[in-house]
């Protein structure tokens, strides 16, 4: 659960090489929050908002969900509000 928490950015890039290196021989299941370690080694991503699912796919599919963007990063327009 949140392997990423309270790591400096030289610790997630090792942190990643490790998930890595053990996703080649097994399947890993991540809980976390920092995106930038779920983009970067995941290779399908089930997105959660309030318990309920509401993207699964890959980086890219998941990072250009519209329900994600609203979930997480908010809309332009509320943006602005």
């Amino acid at each position: 659960d949140e392997p990423a928490g309270g790591l400096g950015a030289q610790d997630i890039e090792w942190l990643n090489g490790l998930i890595r290196n053990v996703k080649a021989r097994t399947s890993v299941i991540i809980v976390e929050h920092h995106m930038d370690v779920v983009m970067s080694v995941c290779d399908r991503i089930y997105v959660l908002n309030f318990g309920e699912i509401i993207a699964s796919g890959t980086p890219h599919e998941v990072r250009n969900n519209e329900a994600v963007i609203q979930a997480y990063l908010g809309t332009h327009s509320k943006a602005q509000s």
